[in-house]
């Protein structure tokens, strides 16, 4: 019998890390290609992982599949509005891995600059992947939220 926790329920959609990695790739990333998320994820997800994962979002409702109208033999994934709405979870993850864990400077400033900024803020990153995901309307000016994570991932990167 399942249970009816809301904790295991959210566990039993998520599965697993790979899944939330997905997720993360699509959210921080902008990676919406199969050989996006396969070739750039620093974690080295295999081919046929990736597959059962980009499947198991498309069934749970977090990721839509359309054909790329660019090219016929690729597909093109989409955040759902439901997906997006974990984008506070993985903010409070963040946070949590940068406290408790070892994490690296370049790949933790990111989550730095979203906890720091506060629910404005992944209030206007939520609202940006709904225009990048779902094509609902932005009006916003001077850089985005993504345009912001970016700059500051790239520095990092960059510096001694």
């Amino acid at each position: 019998m399942r249970s009816g926790c809301p904790i295991n329920l959210t566990l039993e959609v998520l599965g697993d890390r790979w899944s939330l990695i997905v997720l993360r790739d699509m959210m921080f990333g902008n990676r919406r290609h199969f050989r996006e998320l396969l070739n750039r994820s620093e974690e080295g997800i295999a081919s046929n992982i990736l597959t059962d994962r980009l499947k198991r979002l498309v069934r749970e409702g977090l990721v839509t599949r359309a054909d790329d109208p660019s090219h016929k033999q690729k597909a093109i994934y989409s955040l759902t509005e439901k997906a997006i709405q974990l984008l506070p979870l993985f903010v409070v993850m963040g946070a949590w891995g940068r406290r408790h864990l070892a994490v690296t400077h370049e790949l933790s400033v990111r989550a730095k600059l979203l906890e720091e900024g506060g629910p404005d803020m992944w209030n206007d990153f939520m609202d940006e992947l709904r225009a990048a995901h779902l094509g609902a309307p932005l009006e916003r000016e001077g850089p985005s939220v993504a345009e912001r994570l970016q700059a500051a991932y790239e520095a990092a990167r960059s510096a001694p």
